[in-house]
């Protein structure tokens, strides 16, 4: 089937519907506020919205414990707000992608109370059980020093169930195809609705068959091809982005040979990477990740993030680079988190520096993929880290100097906005920045539309050119068109002559972000100055040549 590979040219933006815009002055944001900041997203150049978990839920992990997977829960609206959103998000050409976690469900879902009420019922094999609890039980633990053991005994049972999260999500039993069925309706419910994607939770866990079987699952792959299969039928041009925190070469068989299963995959280990380049100056292992990540069908595409809702995630970084990271990053105990994270934002872990902002989004925007960005990170907004695990990165949108940073009149609102320091809603919030021309989030809007008008970042090859440490240089070609990307990870000016590899009659790059241009010396390089944490966008040829986007 021929699809339209818009995620090769999107730009994605991820919010969750409680800490974006509250309308109805409850304290919790819900659809109509996120509907009200349409124009808003659609104004910065977004393309596609990553929406986090919104359907009935205990709320005891930010939604991602769903009791329901064919509602909404009331504190965001009803199926009637969430139709009227997705039209909106339609009309103004944006998609709409959502949450899709099946890997686990909340202990108050309707399966796990009949499965418990009726152990003859189907219900209880939707779930993996054990007799006893097995000795193994402390392995996989997802939340080490917040979670113990990965088997809860259940006393109306009489038996142990699992599960790789928190006691209240047990895992659902994939193996089951029963369970598979509902899966596969889950999904053709909510693009009957509008939906067009899914972000896949937690992917290397949904299809490990056997659940149990923490050393050594075999993957369910075709399970995903199962998924893709129904959603590209149901909607031709559906998308799935997976979380799966892997290495680049087995990306190869979650994409599949013929780049019949995912269509994306966040891609953790350039993140990672590109961390401890920011924090080291040393840009050799991110050039290896993004050398490794080539190897992928041509449908297929990585996506990119600085941060996310989660952790920063370091546990796949060598000993030495990760606690090179922690140092830079999270040097105090309360920054830090599981052993292998930082809980923090990006701008205060840059120190608040708007050449290391700049940069770090620059870079991000311009590696090979579509770019993924976190609300709040347009304006630079900071974390609290007097909240619990993952909630320092999770207070709400600020949107103005008003009550809550514009996010809700309420006296309780669902999460404590920053209220005080440098990063308080009276210093950094949208409609300050709106009005000040030298802002973080016009300059966001700025490379976010020049990025736009090069599809060949998306679309076409690129290869990593020969520099010093400190300097990341990416060339691509798409058609008839060369971009180049140099960027400085030290805090000094440099000069480079750079070899991009041409024939001689590319003579002249010019700047896409500024009017500049550098000329072919006597030795056919070209001579290059970068500014402290410095960077060039540059194509062969001036603005007429800008292809359009497909």
């Amino acid at each position: 089937m021929i699809t339209d590979l818009w995620y090769k040219h999107g730009l994605i933006y991820n919010f969750s519907l409680s800490g974006f815009l509250d309308a109805n002055g409850d304290g919790i944001g819900d659809l109509e506020g996120a509907h009200r900041r349409l124009d808003y997203l659609q104004g910065l150049g977004v393309t596609a919205i990553w929406l986090a978990p919104f359907q009935p839920s205990p709320m005891r992990d930010h939604g991602y414990d769903i009791s329901d997977y064919y509602g909404i829960d009331p504190c965001y609206g009803s199926l009637g707000d969430f139709v009227e959103f997705s039209r909106a998000c339609k009309q103004r050409g944006l998609r709409l992608i959502m949450d899709l976690v099946v890997n686990h469900c909340s202990d108050q879902n309707a399966w796990f109370q009949k499965a418990i009420a009726d152990p003859g019922s189907k219900y209880f094999d939707y779930f993996i059980w054990a007799d006893e609890r097995p000795e193994d039980d402390e392995e996989g633990v997802i939340f080490p020093g917040v979670q113990e053991t990965t088997w809860t005994y259940n006393e109306t049972v009489g038996k142990y169930y699992f599960h790789r999260f928190y006691e209240f999500q047990p895992d659902l039993n994939m193996a089951n195809p029963e369970v598979q069925r509902e899966m596969l309706k889950i999904v053709g419910f909510w693009l009957e609705l509008g939906v067009s994607g899914f972000r896949i939770d937690a992917v290397p866990f949904l299809i490990a068959e056997e659940g149990i079987n923490l050393k050594d699952p075999q993957p369910a792959y075709g399970l995903l091809r199962d998924i893709r299969a129904l959603a590209q039928w149901r909607k031709g041009d559906a998308v799935l982005l997976a979380e799966a925190n892997i290495p680049a070469e087995k990306a190869l068989q979650y994409f599949g040979d013929d780049g019949e299963r995912l269509h994306m995959i966040l891609n953790f280990p350039v993140n990672q990477a590109l961390f401890y380049a920011l924090a080291s100056a040393d840009t050799v292992p991110l050039r290896k990740a993004l050398e490794a990540s080539q190897c992928i069908p041509g449908s297929a595409q990585w996506a990119n993030f600085l941060r996310n809702h989660d952790e920063l995630d370091i546990g796949r970084l060598p000993e030495d680079q990760r606690e090179a990271v922690f140092a830079a990053f999270g040097p105090d105990d309360n920054m830090q988190i599981y052993g292998r994270g930082i809980r923090r934002r990006l701008s205060p872990m840059l120190g608040g520096d708007r050449r290391r902002v700049e940069l770090a989004n620059s870079v991000m925007m311009t590696l090979p993929g579509t770019p993924v960005i976190r609300y709040g990170d347009e304006i630079g907004m900071g974390d609290d880290l007097s909240l619990p695990e993952r909630e320092p990165v999770r207070t709400p949108m600020q949107w103005s100097d008003g009550p809550n940073g514009g996010f809700s009149p309420s006296k309780d609102p669902v999460r404590p906005p920053i209220d005080s320091g440098p990063y308080s809603f009276e210093i950094v919030n949208v409609a300050r920045q709106r009005a000040a021309e030298d802002s973080l989030l016009n300059w966001m809007e700025r490379i976010i539309r020049s990025r736009k008008e090069m599809p060949e970042i998306g679309e076409g090859e690129f290869c990593v050119l020969e520099t010093p440490a400190h300097i990341l240089a990416l060339r691509f070609d798409w058609k008839d068109h060369l971009s180049v990307f140099v960027h400085n990870f030290e805090d000094r000016c440099c000069e480079i002559a750079l070899d991009i590899g041409v024939a001689p009659e590319c003579t002249r790059l010019r700047g896409v972000l500024s009017d500049t241009s550098f000329d072919v010396g006597e030795d056919g390089r070209y001579p290059i100055v970068l500014e402290p944490y410095g960077y060039h966008w540059l194509r062969a040829g001036g603005l007429e040549q800008i292809p359009q986007s497909r």
